[in-house]
């Protein structure tokens, strides 16, 4: 049985929230229209099929902002959210830099966080016009131990969020995988071309991620209730 949970969020704030984070997730162009129909779809029947998510399309900054308020605290963890969605894949693109950059200013908070990953991610490019061009650099491009080391402020920041609803946890829960994909070879007439190595070798953020996953696992089931085996 699942537990009454008083959230922290309305659900005015709740949907500007996960259509914010879907913008994110739709920022480097790898899902086309049909299949971001697909996700909002599951996003209303699996994640809050108890409130009206619209048609989740995307959110424009100013939007998200007089939906979220000015509560710093709740804008500040929809930041975190956002910045780990647009981690997920272990690649840091251009598009996800620049929506990052608008949500940051238009919700009233210094990017820091992305001050840190730009430095470290294109620090190799000598211009924004180059990084105009880029479509992104994959963290395992990342060579020198004290380039990541910078990430240490980015990991603490990422490990303070918490989890009070059970809406944004279910949707944590499905846009997080479960567990790191294994690593394969790409081959070619039986030749291997190409070895991908698996996203916690690649992503210097996993354990980030992996930790909120598990929180948000550990808040529906011991908070909310809730069966959690469709997610493991």
């Amino acid at each position: 049985m699942t537990s009454i949970i008083q959230s922290p969020y309305t659900s005015e704030q709740i949907v500007a929230w996960l259509r914010g984070l879907l913008t994110i997730a739709w920022a480097d162009g790898d899902f086309d229209a049909e299949e971001q129909k697909i996700i909002a779809s599951v996003t209303q029947d699996e994640v809050a099929p108890k409130i009206d998510l619209g048609s989740l399309e995307q959110i424009s900054p100013r939007d998200l902002a007089a939906a979220l308020g000015d509560d710093a605290e709740v804008t500040e963890n929809f930041l975190r959210t956002a910045v780990m969605v647009a981690l997920a894949d272990g690649i840091y693109s251009y598009s996800e830099d620049k929506l990052l950059r608008q949500f940051y200013r238009a919700l009233g908070h210094e990017p820091m966080a992305l001050e840190a990953l730009r430095h470290i991610l294109y620090d190799h490019l000598e211009s924004d016009s180059a990084i105009n061009k880029a479509d992104g650099l994959h963290f395992g491009q990342l060579s020198a131990k004290g380039q990541l080391a910078l990430l240490g402020p980015v990991q603490h920041w990422l490990d303070g969020l918490q989890i009070h609803d059970p809406r944004l946890a279910r949707f944590l829960c499905k846009m997080i995988p479960p567990q790191c994909p294994f690593e394969r070879d790409i081959k070619l007439f039986g030749h291997k071309i190409v070895h991908i190595p698996p996203l916690c070798k690649l992503n210097p953020l996993y354990e980030q991620l992996v930790g909120l996953r598990f929180r948000a696992l550990s808040y529906l089931a011991d908070d909310c209730g809730e069966d959690v085996s469709t997610y493991c």
